[in-house]
């Protein structure tokens, strides 16, 4: 009740209980839990504010922050590494798609070599699937990574990729151009906030100085971020919403250590007893043979002499240290469950699993990696498509109605590399009906597990051609003889099964 509420009870009670009848009842009707200032909320001070208003006072520091963890807390990196097996793994293969399937192979062929490190980066130090290994960790701690799109007189093809930290944005260059366009954070934006270009102030070798500031268009910059809100136009660290919780826990465990380092420490004191003496001249005490105990230590089957009178007091601490695992464990799942995972995919703890529980785990997880692998992939068409225009403008590759047709040659598949079952059985099983009801194609199965399906089938034939000549039966049922027949008054080519040894005599 405020003072003027008081002031109305003095002078009318009558209408200071009815005012505060009403102010109740608005209460009741208006009140949200999340939105009122009572006791509970009273230090939960909000505004809302733009996206970069909220994120550019903080980036830096959660940046850094992160980054700190990332170089000592192995809580953080069990999901940094989670995420760079489960998204990147093995890399991805790629698969022309084109009407031509020369052209096809040959794309194939050029892709494989440019992918490795002295073609693909301008330092020479990573190949491809490295670099993409790197930006999604990047992309975890950092928020995000620039691929700036370099054109070299030397490698393969006069195209490489030069990786910079979203720390070489130039934060000082800000406000608005002459040509009407607005500069936030380094990047130069249309009034429709599209990106067309990027200011950057590049690290200098030694590592601490930066260079002068260079414009490099938007079309020549793959900026790869998460973008969370519409007035989001920078990154945020993606380790953002757990990197209190991993701190705390790091921070629990060191207590925990050290509280379990001094707990195992044994502690032997030597009580003395001072001999009976008399008083005066007299007195005669004899100290030749006391022993000093300065610098003794306790060793396996020790036998020593004490002194006369003096006895032996062990401390050893018998008090037991605090159950950690409950809470690490806890603190574990949500740290996970922060960022989409299990329990089990950050902690590689499998001890509370069956094979149904883990299946599902697994689905789950998949479907987050799967947000990131759309992500990366998109970054990788883009550098696809650069590669392949750079190949025929450097006349690796001859497509005479390249301008003319380019999107049927540019068309390409990832295929991912494929991850190891949890029960092989099982999962053959569940392959083998789904293909046989039609709910797969023997081309997403062989996708799945990381082939181009042309290519395995081509391997199952010779396979197969390979053992019926050597007199062995590998199962399957391959094609090589044209029978021509008559159907309707026109001819059709049929392929005649290879009879498998033992099949004689048979209808």
């Amino acid at each position: 009740m405020n003072w003027l509420d008081k002031a109305i009870s003095f002078i009318s009670p009558e209408w200071g209980a009815k005012r505060a009848a009403w102010r109740s009842n608005l209460d009741e009707i208006r009140n949200y839990d999340a939105g009122n200032y009572s006791r509970l909320n009273a230090g939960w001070a909000v505004t809302n504010r733009s996206a970069e208003a909220t994120d550019q006072a903080y980036r830096d520091v959660v940046r850094a922050r992160a980054r700190d963890l990332e170089r000592n807390s192995d809580i953080m990196n069990s999901v940094l590494r989670s995420y760079r097996r489960n998204v990147i793994g093995a890399g991805f293969q790629l698969q022309a798609n084109g009407k031509n399937s020369r052209i096809n192979k040959e794309l194939e062929r050029l892709w494989k070599k440019w992918c490795k490190a002295r073609n693909c980066d301008v330092t020479g130090t990573q190949n491809f699937m490295q670099i993409m290994g790197m930006a999604v960790t990047r992309k975890k701690v950092d928020g995000g990574i620039l691929f700036v799109k370099v054109y070299t007189n030397d490698g393969m093809i006069p195209f490489k990729l030069q990786m910079i930290e979203v720390d070489e944005l130039d934060n000082m260059r800000t406000g608005t151009q002459k040509n009407g366009n607005r500069v936030i954070g380094g990047i130069e934006y249309t009034k429709y906030n599209r990106p067309i270009g990027y200011w950057i102030r590049q690290y200098d070798i030694d590592g601490f100085t930066l260079s002068a500031p260079r414009f490099v268009p938007a079309k020549d910059v793959i900026f790869y971020y998460t973008k969370n809100r519409p007035s989001q136009v920078r990154e945020m660290s993606d380790m953002s919403p757990t990197i209190p919780r991993i701190r705390d826990t790091n921070e629990f465990m060191t207590a925990v250590s050290v509280k379990e380092r001094i707990a195992a420490c044994l502690s032997v004191f030597i009580k003395k007893t001072l001999p009976p003496v008399g008083i005066g001249r007299g007195t005669n005490s004899d100290n030749s043979a006391k022993h000093d105990y300065d610098g003794k230590t306790l060793t396996p089957g020790m036998i020593k002499e004490l002194n006369a009178g003096d006895d032996v007091q062990v401390v050893n601490p018998t008090g037991q240290a605090t159950d950690a695992t409950a809470f690490t464990k806890l603190q574990q799942r949500m740290i996970g469950a922060g960022q989409g995972l299990s329990y089990e995919a950050t902690s590689r703890d499998m001890s509370e699993t069956n094979y149904a529980s883990a299946r599902q785990g697994a689905i789950e997880d998949e479907m987050t990696y799967q947000e990131e692998v759309d992500a990366i992939m998109d970054v990788m068409d883009e550098i696809y498509e650069s590669f392949v225009i750079s190949c025929v403008l450097s006349g690796q590759i001859q497509i005479k109605d390249f301008w003319n047709k380019k999107e049927n040659y540019l068309d390409h598949t990832w295929i991912k590399a494929p991850k190891k079952w949890i029960d092989p059985q099982k999962e053959s099983n569940a392959t083998k009906t789904a293909m046989s009801t039609g709910q797969k194609t023997f081309k997403e199965i062989a996708a799945e597990a990381g082939k181009d399906w042309r290519q395995q089938i081509d391997d199952m034939a010779e396979v197969i051609a390979y053992g019926k000549k050597k007199g062995i039966d590998l199962g399957g049922v391959i094609f090589d003889e044209k029978v021509e027949s008559k159907e309707e008054g026109s001819k059709t080519n049929e392929k005649k099964p290879i009879e498998k040894p033992g099949d004689e005599g048979k209808e």
